[in-house]
């Protein structure tokens, strides 16, 4: 990481928090992370230009990266709770306003944040079909390698083969050394409360009724969406009016390339600045 990015630690009810910033000025941009993964898969973009006049904010999940595990993973580890959870991060922070940046699970928290948070400026969400507990199957392909990421252990090869199908060429090993680490409660426990729970929105009808600018994007060769369901949504307020599909990348498009992302989330942000 950049050496000049700032790294502290933030206590929520969730636990405590491993916060990184880059950048003091400007709009904050919080970054969220998806199962099992890290805030160092954002690195390309916090030692970006993308800092140049903004507050980017990436933090790990509970369970995750440098976080705690949750003190209550029974509480805690549910989406509905880890919005709970980014919402607090950003009020100790004493961010009023901020646009967010979720990737696959993360998307699937900053949806659930639209309701939370009232100062959402703006949202992007990159692999993140947003679902209903009743058509799950719609908005992923189901592949092998995507049920590990409702299991608690996981063998060294289920491992791997997590870690290819979503980075696949691109993947270093600190990635898949944030899959060891990651609590394999939060995994079961995630899955298990999106079947069982009653505090689960169905996120078709949140996007659709939604005011709050949302750019989607995908990588065209993504391996867990279904891209096409993508375009079958009705949204309230789609940037640019409509679905991004970046070429030849996968399901961490931002990761994989940055030079094609990254002017992408850099033209969001300005129309987002500017008020359009």
């Amino acid at each position: 990481m950049n050496s000049s990015s700032q790294r502290s630690f933030v206590t929520t009810s969730h636990g405590r928090i491993a916060v990184e910033e880059q950048g003091h000025d400007g709009l904050p941009v919080l970054l969220i992370h998806g199962n099992s993964s890290c805030r160092g898969v954002f690195r390309k973009q916090l030692q970006s230009a993308l800092a140049h006049g903004r507050r980017l904010i990436a933090f790990d999940l509970p369970g995750h990266g440098g976080s705690d595990n949750a003190p209550d993973p029974i509480r805690s580890y549910t989406r509905p709770s880890i919005a709970d959870a980014a919402v607090e991060l950003l009020a100790q922070l004493q961010v009023s306003e901020a646009v967010v940046v979720g990737w696959s699970l993360g998307g699937h928290i900053a949806i659930d944040m639209i309701a939370r948070f009232p100062g959402l400026r703006g949202l992007m969400i990159i692999g993140t079909p947003p679902v209903g507990r009743d058509n799950m199957a719609a908005g992923f392909t189901g592949l092998p390698h995507a049920r590990a990421a409702s299991r608690e252990q996981l063998s060294d090869a289920e491992i791997d083969d997590f870690v290819a199908a979503i980075f696949g060429a691109s993947a270093e090993p600190f990635l898949r050394d944030a899959v060891v680490r990651t609590d394999g409660r939060f995994r079961s426990r995630l899955f298990e409360a999106i079947r069982t729970e009653a505090d689960y929105t169905d996120q078709r009808v949140t996007v659709k009724e939604s005011r709050v600018p949302l750019a989607v994007v995908n990588g065209d060769t993504d391996r867990i969406v279904k891209l096409d369901y993508l375009d079958t949504l009705s949204y309230g307020n789609l940037w640019e009016g409509r679905c991004h599909r970046l070429p030849g990348l996968g399901h961490a498009s931002f990761w994989e390339d940055p030079t094609q992302f990254n002017p992408l989330l850099d033209r969001f942000l300005r129309d987002i600045e500017s008020g359009r």
